[in-house]
Order: C-alpha cells, then structure tokens, then sequence
C-alpha cells in the first residue's frame, strides 16, 4: 500500500510540472483538449462536443413549420444510400423538393429537432451576415479594409486585406488549415479561451486579394469585423437577420471560447437538419423567404459565384459545383455536413454525421457528395440505377484497399 501511494505521488508530481511547462510554453488550451476531446478518445472534433463547451444561443421566433410533400418518405433510401449512412455514421439525410420534406431519416437516436455541430457550414452564415451588413451599411462594401476595424492589419501586406478577401478565403493570412495535429492553429483556435488574442496573433504572410486558400482564420476575423460594425454578438445578429425570420423551430447554440468571449465563427452552430436547411431554402430562393426579402437577390448570386477562375469551387463562404450539367452550391463542414441546392431542379438536400466521405488530391468535393446527390435522384426517379459519379467513388479507406 505503501508503494502504491508513493507511485501516486510522484505521479501527481509530474502530472503538476507538465501542467506547470504548459503554461511556460502557452500550450495550456491542450488541457482542456484532453479533457473533452482525446479523453474520450476522439482525434478530432465530434458531432455533439457543443456539450463540452461553452454556447450563446441564438434565439428563435415564432416557428414556421416545414411543409410535407405529398409523397413524404413514401420511398426508402437506396441499398448504396443505405450502406453509406451505415459506413459513414450518418445521423440525418433530408431531400427537399418543392419548398417540402420529400424525404427524411434519422439515425443513431437523433431526431428531428436534434442537436449536432454544423462545422464549418457556419462559415455559410457568417458570410451571409457580412452581406446582410453591408445591405444595412453597417459595413461600405466587400472593399473595406479590415484595419479600418483592427488597425493591427494596417501595415504591410495586411493594409490590403479587406472583408471580402476574409470572406472569399483570399486573406493571406498566416494560418495552417490542420484539423488532426494537437498542435497546430486550428486546434489552438477550437481549445483556446482568448480567441481574439489568437487571431490577432496572425500576420498577413500572403498578398490578399490575389488566390484561394482556405483558411478558417479569415472566417473568425470575419466574425470579430462583423461583431464590431453591427454592435452585436454574432449569435445575436444571426438570431435577428436570419434566424427568427426564416422561422427556425429551435433555439440554436453558437460555442464560445470563454462564457464572455466570442463565437468560433469558423464553425460550431449546434442545431438541426430542418433548421440548416433553412439557410438552403432562402439561397433557393434567392434571399427571399416566403415573401420577404431577407437578403438581396444579388447578394445571394454574389455569394455562390467563384471569386477567382482557379478556383471554381468556392465563392463567397459557400462551395459551388457543376455536376450533372446543373449548378449546385452547397454548405459543407468537417465530418460531412452538407445542404446542397440545386436551383434547376428546386432540391435541397442535407446530410449531416459522424464521418466523412474521402477526400481527394484532384477534387475540391468529397467523394460522400456525389453519392448525396446521385443517391437523392434515384429515389426520386430522375436518374437510373448505374448512373452517377457516387457509384464509382471510394468513401472509406477499406474501400480502397478493396478496389
């Protein structure tokens, strides 16, 4: 017993100076990694960790109900749907067509109004809030220089970075986009209980303005812009401009990096898949919900159109396609969350779960995304069984070694 109570000593000895060199070397938001994320033996972030943080919630108004179509869940997911649902770890899989749930599953006990984390789908939102704000003159236009709000960025290269640089991925700022390292920016920034102090920490190491990269820094500087020009938290401005509008059913949850802090606008909305289909609904709709003009028509078509010819895939916080000879535009975040929209045939459909398709070197759209699509269309009868991208793609690594 002795020995046991010596070795726990000693235990707790070293325990301290590690905590102790942590803080030395300011690499204490690994504390609070391991207790949410690694302890349960995560590598990453997962789908329900708005549990082990803290949240601003952004408030609903009065409920507008989804419609039903008429043929609701008449018709059961494919066998391919099906096995990628199981593979993949899906919890929700949505089509919409007509403004109405054509079809709808849950999974793994969710349901409906069944909170997960949206990723980086946020970065969609947030962009949408930068528009809103420059509609209201809150913000003069998609040119403005960020160091008119965070003189900080008034020099060097950073003296040409303007809001719509952040929210195209055109920033040049210094950031490294690694989401399974325990040491790099992203996890600091996920972790971190000044997250202001973070992105602040940032250089412009690149001339903006001038390429795509994908940084979810620019989209938290963003969000830090937009708190500053509209006087309101993010949580607060989504609520009033989008939220309560669009009549989401629920209350959603907005992680914040201290209970007084900001939002992780890069990501981390916890909410539905009725309700973040909402945002698909509107863009649909060209920024009109049943009526009423929430955001212009041109903000929206500014929005899903490529900034830069190099990289067709994204425009302005939302990914854009061509696939099938239709134009789709789509929200997607980490572990495949996505609400596609494929205006020509008025379809929305929106995944959200646990695991990600792969990802490849040679296309900026997870393989899981063709499936999504392929798999929507052959419920509905518009495409044949051997047709589709999604049949041929690999979704997991076990797909691989088996091809």
């Amino acid at each position: 017993m002795r020995f046991i109570k010596k070795i726990l000593f000693w235990l707790a000895i070293v325990l301290g100076f590690i905590i102790i060199l942590m803080y030395i070397f300011d690499v204490d938001y690994l504390l609070r990694a391991v207790r949410t994320i690694y302890f349960r033996g995560e590598t990453t972030a997962f789908l329900d960790d708005y549990r082990e943080f803290p949240n601003r919630t952004i408030e609903k108004g009065t409920a507008q109900p989804w419609a039903l179509h008429k043929n609701y869940n008449k018709v059961k997911p494919t066998q391919r749907l099906t096995k990628v649902h199981k593979d993949l770890e899906t919890v929700a899989y949505l089509i919409i067509k007509n403004d109405s749930i054509w079809h709808e599953s849950y999974y793994d006990g969710y349901g409906k109004n069944s909170r997960s984390n949206s990723f980086s789908m946020a970065k969609s939102i947030v962009s949408a809030a930068l528009f809103k704000a420059i509609e209201e003159g809150k913000i003069k236009s998609l040119d403005q220089k960020v160091s008119d709000f965070y003189p900080k960025f008034g020099t060097g290269m950073g003296a040409n970075m303007t809001v719509g640089d952040l929210s195209s991925m055109a920033s040049g700022l210094s950031w490294d986009e690694r989401y399974y390292s325990p040491f790099s920016i992203v996890t600091r920034a996920y972790f971190d209980d000044n997250l202001e102090d973070v992105i602040l920490g940032l250089d412009v190491t690149e001339q903006p303005g001038k390429e795509f990269k994908y940084l979810s820094g620019a989209t938290e500087l963003l969000g830090m812009v937009i708190t500053k020009a509209t006087g309101q938290t993010l949580s607060e401005y989504v609520s009033d401009k989008f939220w309560k509008p669009m009549g989401a059913a629920n209350d959603a949850l907005w992680q914040v990096d201290n209970p007084d802090g900001i939002e992780k606008a890069y990501c981390c909305i916890a909410s539905n898949a009725r309700d973040f289909s909402r945002f698909g609904k509107l863009f649909l709709h060209n920024g009109n919900w049943n009526g009423t003009q929430i955001l212009s028509a041109q903000s929206v078509q500014k929005m899903i159109t490529p900034r830069f010819d190099e990289a067709p895939q994204y425009g302005y916080g939302w990914w854009i396609h061509n696939y099938l000879g239709k134009k789709m535009y789509y929200m997607r975040g980490h572990l495949g969350q996505f609400v596609i929209v494929i205006p020509q045939d008025n379809i929305i459909i929106t995944r959200l779960g646990h695991l990600k398709g792969l990802q490849t070197d040679t296309d900026p759209h997870s393989n899981d995304f063709y499936v999504y699509v392929d798999e929507a269309y052959k419920m509905m009868g518009i495409m044949q069984p051997n047709e589709g991208a999604g049949n041929t793609k690999a979704l997991t690594e076990a797909d691989v070694l088996q091809e």
